[in-house]
């Protein structure tokens, strides 16, 4: 049996493990941003506004179908990272199996759940008639790769607790180039291949989800041996499931309110045409680079957090988030300078229409604003989800979007502002969620909230063959 390589983030230099450890993440980011961005580009340059505004519109639909499984995802690489730093490797063993099961039985329930209520949720969102044909399409054949979507993202997660970020960027990375290629052969047909259009772009996403989720699956059977116990992976452990679910349950939940929130400020968007959504469609692809730096490095916190905990190494925690907070501030920083100082040159990547792009350059300059402290409020919740403490993250979410930014968008959309104000409202929801975050972190109640602990007779960390145990 192989050997996998983990990282012990209990020893050595802080700042180093999250350079080393956010770094893959980060490039792994890029690629899904490229990965997700490569279809709005195709069809935005080659089959018009209208186009790019039918696959734009279904992105709220997409996160909120996803977002409860998210926290799930999240609650495994918490699991996995505790019990990990704890040297608990039977439970990391059973941490694994739940964790695959849970995420593939979840895949299948939303995949069904997405097909059978696009048009529904279309109608709810008030997509404009002249693209809800095209949109509901891209929907139903997207939905179709949730189940190898999740089946990717939970091993990446479990990898992530192991302190391996390297290998689910391989596994991307292979994706995002089979993606590039499949789009422009599945949008305007090769061969046998009939013209699809939108629902083409769709198509090559499924494509390369299934290629991602059949190599993190390889991978596993290869260096973890889960071929070997194969009677774990169609069976679920009830206390882990329910452990599982309580921590990642407001996790999930704080993303379905997001998902939703963005809905019901999409629903007032798409109020003011198909230019308007097309224009914050664009934006929204090139707000993801911003909010990258944000992800890779919380989810570093995260696993660092984990492991320190389950280790009892309380004191290194702080450090953690010092330097977290500092790395994601001074990527988003740069990348933040570039979007205000060239929008629309960048935008011009997905769309040579000038409507559009005065539509996103509104967009992006306002939001952009945000990324600054979205970073900062990242790395802290960070800490939250590295200690399994994810419900104030929830009702931290619940003021700063429901409380503050629905409303307000809401209600601006109704003066001279017009979609301007929607932006606007959007960027004070990372100051709100930043200062709740800081005064609960500040609080210290996180530290009570750790799942395990190291026992007596725990062994140093390093490589050991997975088959040891599982």
């Amino acid at each position: 049996m192989e050997h996998i390589r983990t990282t012990d983030f209990t020893t050595g230099s802080i700042p180093r493990h999250l350079i080393a450890f956010a770094t893959p993440m980060f490039i792994g980011n890029l690629l899904q941003a490229a990965y997700n961005t490569v279809d709005s580009i195709w069809v935005g340059r080659f089959l018009g506004p209208q186009a790019l505004a039918s696959v734009s519109v279904g992105f709220p639909i997409i996160f909120g179908l996803i977002a409860l499984v998210t926290g799930l995802t999240m609650a495994t690489t918490t699991l996995v990272s505790q019990y990990y730093g704890a040297k608990r490797h039977d439970m990391v063993s059973a941490a694994i199996s739940n964790g695959l099961t849970l995420l593939t039985v979840m895949g299948v329930i939303m995949a069904v759940a997405g097909y059978t209520l696009r048009w529904p949720l279309l109608r709810v969102l008030r997509a404009p008639e002249d693209i809800i044909d095209a949109a509901a399409g891209y929907l139903g054949v997207y939905a179709l790769g949730f189940a190898p979507s999740f089946v990717y993202n939970v091993a990446s997660s479990i990898l992530r607790g192991l302190g391996d970020s390297r290998s689910p960027l391989r596994f991307l990375a292979f994706a995002t180039v089979t993606n590039i290629i499949l789009d422009p052969i599945m949008i305007f047909g090769l061969g046998p291949i009939p013209r699809m259009e939108v629902a083409g772009a769709a198509w090559a996403t499924v494509i390369s989800q299934v290629f991602a989720a059949a190599l993190a699956l390889s991978y596993m059977v290869r260096r973890l041996g889960i071929g070997t116990r194969l009677k774990d992976l169609v069976r679920l452990d009830w206390d882990l499931t329910r452990l599982t679910v309580k921590i990642g349950l407001p996790a999930g939940a704080q993303q379905t309110l997001v998902s939703l929130g963005m809905m019901v400020i999409m629903s007032t968007v798409n109020q003011f045409g198909s230019v308007a959504v097309a224009g914050s469609g664009v934006g929204s692809r090139l707000q993801q680079f911003g909010h990258m730096p944000a992800f890779s490095v919380g989810l570093a916190v995260t696993a660092l957090v984990g492991q320190n905990l389950g280790a009892g190494r309380q004191e290194r925690v702080s450090q953690v988030v010092k330097w977290g907070i500092l790395l994601a501030c001074s990527i988003t920083g740069a990348l933040t300078l570039i979007v205000q100082a060239f929008p629309a040159k960048v935008l011009s990547l997905f769309t040579t229409d000038a409507e559009v792009l005065a539509a996103g350059t509104v967009f992006l300059r306002w939001v952009s604003l945000g990324f600054v402290p979205f970073a900062a409020m990242f790395a802290l919740t960070g800490v939250l989800r590295g200690a399994g403490d994810t419900l104030p993250t929830f009702f931290i979410t619940l003021g700063s979007l429901w409380l503050i930014r629905v409303p307000l968008a809401r209600a601006l959309a109704r003066t001279s502002l017009g979609v301007e104000g929607v932006w606007i409202a959007m960027t004070t929801g990372p100051f709100v969620g930043l200062l709740l975050s800081y005064a609960y972190y500040r609080s210290g109640r996180w530290k009570q909230k750790a799942i395990v602990s190291r026992r007596p007779d725990s062994g140093a960390a390093g490589d050991f063959a997975v088959d040891d145990i599982l």
